[in-house]
């Protein structure tokens, strides 16, 4: 019994799987080699992140991290009567979702990568965008901008901006320069928050422009350079600094705009040949929130400010309720300042991640579940990101400008090596143009038999000084003045005259005696023109 449990017990060993282990080991490796072909995914990324509060509805919310799933459980109201079908539950399942997370985490799990994993980010030329949707009050300024409280604090936006010179500061092979525009859309008017001191009232309300290739840009835009960390961060602040915000029932420092900072970035290497340039932007978009009029109380500017705030979020849910259809062929971008400048991030070239924050309690239910349909339907909408890549003009002329040098250079050592000294490859002066120009029409003339040929540019040279001479040759010939015909000489008679009989005239003869010619004083004779004596008269 104990050798046949032995023998068992090796058979189960052998037919047991490898160790997973040495599985993940071989995909590891396989990955690293081919990280360069993996492209981004198509689709919006959407992370859902709940606002920490000490009145969690947990008879209406079920939030399971684990699927990244949440279930809603919405009371029947009693208007409905006994017989009532009204949906009651709804559940929702995305890409991730993070209940009472950090903001570390946040960022660690969700906007890390849009930096750069795998030669997919934007040190890579990958355009990317980070959005922050939700009900006012939900904490979108919060995820995005962060607390003034504590540096753990820290939202998207200046994590973003460590990571991205940390990443940098690892690249010492790229020249990269990194510049930083901020703007916000308060009331349709898309103002710049980083404004030179003589735009003047240029930076109140800037404007949207496209280029060739589809691709959106602000109309005089301040860009300013950042060379380290620190200026980057002090740009921010001072934009973020300069931002409408304002009070009421449910925020005290509510955004009463939509607030859009964009790290522009280029690349270029020291190693290998610099004109190819790299070149990606990242949108971080902290968008204002929506409000019920009957919960915020808001009246005055403020409500005047909720109006057109929820009248742009209506204009981008029309955008992407239109991607997500395939059957539409138009999508309205150009119904606000807002969807017109997100064109890029929502349905075109772009990596474009959305958290979509929601307020859990009992109050906030309705805000709620639209929040979670919008997202929602954003991850329907694919985006097509492709690598920015051109060739700086400037640098390839320089380029060309010292390759020539270079030949030039290889030609002459050529020509002095081979006997051919005197050889030069400059572009030929006017002397030394004439002087070709006389050698061809020498040999036109038959002066010379051959001319000595040295160089293909002495060929090139030579038929151009022979279009120029067959060209003047022909403009001779039209100048000159048309010879007259015999037959139109003074005193021949017209054509068609008859003489007397029915005969032609005699022409050269004036009309006179018939015959074939003059005796003149000289000796020899005229010649004429004999009459037609063929036939005799009757």
């Amino acid at each position: 019994k104990r050798r046949k449990a032995e023998q068992a017990k090796a058979k189960a060993a052998a037919a047991a799987p490898r160790p997973l282990l040495t599985f993940q080991t071989r995909i590891h490796s396989h990955s690293a080699c081919d990280r360069d072909s993996i492209m981004p995914s198509k689709h919006v990324r959407v992370v859902v992140r709940t606002r920490p509060t000490g009145r969690f509805a947990e008879q209406t919310f079920r939030i399971h991290e684990d699927t990244n799933a949440i279930d809603v459980k919405l009371p029947k109201s009693d208007v409905g009567g006994t017989v009532n079908n009204q949906v009651d539950s709804f559940s929702f399942k995305f890409d991730r979702v993070l209940h009472n997370a950090s903001q570390e985490r946040v960022f660690d799990e969700f906007a890390r990568e849009l930096l750069g994993t795998g030669g997919t980010g934007v040190l890579d030329g990958f355009n990317g965008t980070c959005m922050a949707y939700g009900q006012t009050g939900a904490g979108k300024t919060f995820t995005m901008v962060g607390g003034p409280a504590n540096f753990a604090y820290r939202g998207i936006i200046p994590r973003c901006i460590t990571a991205l010179f940390t990443a940098i500061a690892a690249r010492p092979e790229c020249a990269i320069t990194v510049r930083l525009g901020a703007l916000e859309i308060y009331n349709e008017l898309m103002m710049d928050l980083l404004p030179y001191p003589s735009a003047g009232d240029t930076a109140a309300d800037q404007q949207i422009q496209e280029d060739s290739k589809g691709g959106v840009s602000v109309k005089g835009l301040t860009r300013r350079v950042a060379l380290t960390e620190e200026e980057c961060l002090q740009a921010f602040f001072e934009a973020d600094a300069a931002r409408a915000v304002s009070e009421h029932s449910l925020n005290v420092l509510s955004s009463r705009s939509h607030f859009v900072v964009t790290l522009f970035v280029e690349s270029r290497s020291r190693v290998e040949s610099n004109e190819r340039v790299v070149y990606s932007k990242i949108h971080l978009v902290d968008l204002a929130g929506s409000e019920r009029l009957k919960k915020t109380g808001s009246f005055g500017a403020t409500l005047k400010e909720a109006t057109f705030i929820n009248k742009s979020l209506t204009f981008l849910e029309q955008v992407v309720v239109a991607l997500s259809d395939k059957r539409r062929d138009h999508v309205p971008y150009r119904s606000s300042k807002l969807t017109h400048l997100l064109k890029d991030s929502i349905g075109g070239n772009c990596r474009t991640m959305m958290i979509a924050n929601i307020w859990p309690e009992g109050s906030h239910v309705e805000e709620t579940v639209s929040t979670l349909r919008f997202a929602t339907r954003m991850m329907r909408v694919s985006n097509e990101a492709t690598q920015n890549i051109q060739l700086d003009s400037q640098q390839l002329i320089r380029k060309y400008e010292r390759e020539i040098r270079d030949l030039k250079q290889e030609l002459a050592m050529h020509d002095i090596l081979s006997g051919r000294s005197q050889m030069s490859y400059e572009p030929y002066t006017p002397e030394e143009q004439r002087e070709i120009e006389k050698a061809a029409e020498q040999y036109f003339e038959g002066e010379v038999a051959d001319v000595d040929i040295t160089s293909i540019k002495q060929v090139r040279e030579l038929f151009q000084s022979m279009r120029r001479l067959y060209q003047n040759q022909q403009q001779a010939l039209q100048s000159r003045p048309a010879r007259a015909h015999p037959s139109q000489a003074p005193g021949a008679g017209a054509e068609g005259d008859v003489a007397e009989g029915g005969q032609p005239a005699a022409e050269g003869a004036g009309g006179a005696d018939e015959g074939v010619g003059d005796e003149e004083a000289a000796a020899g004779l005229s010649v004429g023109v004999a009459a037609d004596q063929s036939k005799r008269a009757k």
